[in-house]
């Protein structure tokens, strides 16, 4: 296993920029393409994920959206508003102006497409002005939004297999990885392994579990509040596994913590280098603050770590992210 905060060169800006180069999925599936390695889900994949499902049991990969999650407020990051339109106590006031005594409730929100459990579009990370597919950052993301890549291009296609990678469980210490603590190629093997042998290819969803957001929900269940959750130090994908990812077709990656990736960053200076790769030179969909705690028990009592995943974003024209409620079909 890899030491926490390893730091793989101090080259930052070549090693981003060979990692780029080296992994590009640029071109791969045409000039026009919009959807990334979502292209690697055929009809084939999701009949073989449906076939994954035996028990019949489901479980919700998402945090609440409420105005007590994780948000602190970085870059207007806020935690959801929402609000009542009309209640019942309009409704008993007769204010509502329905007839024969009906009454209604409805309600508004507002929040950040990025405030609980989501995805990362093609969109939302450039790299030295280059957004997914080549494109100019400037013509896909505009003040009116993603006109290209925007998340409701791929409304249908987050459903495949998805695979749970419990390494806060297989090697952390009470199921939990150390804040800081940098996940290697090494470490996602074994942890395979420990789990059956279950193997990772082509169209997969691999969903990794480090134990971090076990820890903060501990934390604010002592009222000690969210703390740096959102933002701060936590366990993550070491920037050396890029090259595993690309190897292997995975078509999304998630996890439990707020980025993804290792933090603090693995090098000195840089701020999220994994994205900045990924993103917009593999087309890799990345889902964050995801919910694995009840699936990896559930996993764990019977040895299967393999299940059908519903994933869709809600469509917003032109966004870059989108809020989900991932769906895991055992």
């Amino acid at each position: 296993m890899t030491e926490p905060n390893a730091i793989i060169g101090a080259d930052a800006e070549a090693a981003i920029a060979a990692a780029a180069a080296r992994c590009s999925n640029v071109g791969r599936w045409g000039a026009d393409d919009v959807i990334g390695t979502l292209n690697l889900i055929d009809d084939v994949c999701r009949r073989r994920a449906a076939a994954l499902v035996h028990r019949g049991e489901t479980y919700s990969l998402s945090l609440r959206f409420d105005a007590h999650g994780p948000q602190n407020g970085w870059r207007g990051r806020t935690n959801p508003v929402r609000t009542m339109l009309t209640s019942g106590l309009d409704h008993e006031h007769g204010v509502q102006g329905f007839p024969h005594g009906l009454g209604g409730a409805d309600d508004v929100v507002f929040m950040p497409l990025q405030a609980a459990t989501q995805w990362d579009g093609l969109g939302h990370i450039f790299d030295h002005g280059v957004a997914w597919n080549g494109r100019r950052a400037s013509r896909v993301v505009t003040g009116e939004g993603d006109l290209v890549t925007g998340i409701e291009t791929v409304a249908s296609l987050m459903v495949g297999r998805g695979v749970l990678v419990d390494v806060g469980g297989s090697f952390g210490i009470d199921g939990e990885l150390a804040d800081g603590y940098a996940i290697s190629v090494a470490d996602i093997e074994r942890t395979l392994t420990a789990q059956g042998d279950v193997q990772v290819g082509r169209g997969d969803f691999l969903l990794v579990r480090t134990g971090q957001l076990a820890r903060a929900r501990r934390r604010l269940a002592e009222g000690a509040g969210w703390g740096q959750y959102a933002g701060g130090a936590a366990p993550g994908l070491s920037f050396a596994t890029i090259d595993w990812l690309h190897a292997r077709d995975v078509a999304a990656v998630a996890t439990d913590t707020w980025g993804v990736e290792v933090r603090p960053n693995e090098f000195d200076g840089a701020f999220q280098p994994f994205h900045q790769v990924v993103i917009p030179h593999l087309g890799l969909f990345l889902g964050e603050m995801w919910d694995m705690d009840d699936l990896a028990r559930a996993c764990a009592a019977d040895g299967v770590y393999e299940f059908l995943l519903c994933a869709a974003p809600l469509p917003f024209t032109g966004a870059v992210g989108s809020p989900v409620n991932p769906i895991a079909i055992r």
